[in-house]
């Protein structure tokens, strides 16, 4: 099978366990697609990966929430006197 060049060198290792069966059917699949086993993982893994991190970074807020948000950040409560007095202290810090 031959294999596609990534740009960066494949250095880790991941083991990944399967039955035969599971991994006669993503060898089938590979073969058919001309790549290699890992190849053919990874090209159906990597992007998952980046949806999955990308909705749990990602904050959707309602309209309300929004409105809110960008109100707070235009017109900041002031701090509260606890907030002060540690920010004091760790100025005194040497």
């Amino acid at each position: 099978m031959p294999r596609r060049q990534s740009e960066t060198p494949r250095t880790d290792r991941i083991e990944l366990r399967t039955s035969p069966a599971e991994k006669a059917l993503l060898l089938r699949a590979a073969t058919i697609e001309r790549l290699d086993l890992t190849t053919f993982v990874l090209r159906a893994a990597l992007p998952e990966a980046e949806n999955v991190i990308a909705a749990a970074e990602r904050v959707v807020l309602t309209e309300r929430d929004s409105l809110r948000v960008l109100e707070l950040l235009e017109n900041p409560p002031p701090p509260p006197p606890r907030l002060l007095a540690a920010a004091r202290r760790r100025l005194r810090r040497p």
